[in-house]
């Protein structure tokens, strides 16, 4: 199984742009990050009347598309999978480490995110967060980063990284 680490925070609080800004500053330490991305609407990637969609609306459980630069596996599931079913469709070999997006109730480590103009107030901090990421000092028993300094919350994650798998 691939290590995983948790993104958290409530809505707004900045959790893809900060991925957007880690994926390549992570790439740049020579890490190959992986990310899944919850998301509460009803997530389509393909379009009504493609190929990929007919074969769907026709009952395939699955429905894998290609191209010469990448793929792309769909699944119809009857019901919600779990996180750590979703992890293991990675491919190890082209993968170092997932990156989770939400599912902030998973017992996973992660780093926890806010911001001083939220409305909503700090999360708890369970025994699941690792480090916490603000803009505004914060008083408390876990790291804190600057959210806005992305070269030391890659520098987190490369630490957490080797101590998983060094």
């Amino acid at each position: 199984m691939l290590p995983m680490l948790g993104i958290t925070g409530h809505s707004g609080s900045g959790k893809t742009t900060l991925l957007e800004k880690l994926l390549p500053a992570l790439q740049q330490r020579n890490l190959r990050p992986a990310v899944i991305k919850h998301s509460h609407h009803n997530a389509q990637i393909d379009k009504e009347g493609k190929d990929s969609w007919r074969m769907k609306e026709a009952g395939a459980a699955q429905v894998i598309m290609t191209c010469d630069q990448r793929w792309v596996l769909m699944t119809e599931t009857p019901q919600s999978v779990s996180l750590f079913y979703l992890a293991q469709q990675f491919d190890a070999g082209l993968t170092d480490f997932v990156l989770v997006e939400g599912f902030k109730q998973e017992p996973i480590e992660k780093i926890l995110l806010h911001r001083r103009d939220m409305t909503k107030p700090l999360p708890v901090i369970d025994e699941h967060v690792l480090a916490v990421a603000t803009d505004y000092p914060l008083d408390c028993d876990k790291p804190v980063l600057d959210i806005n300094h992305i070269d030391q919350v890659a520098e987190f994650i490369v630490t957490w990284y080797q101590q998983k798998c060094g």
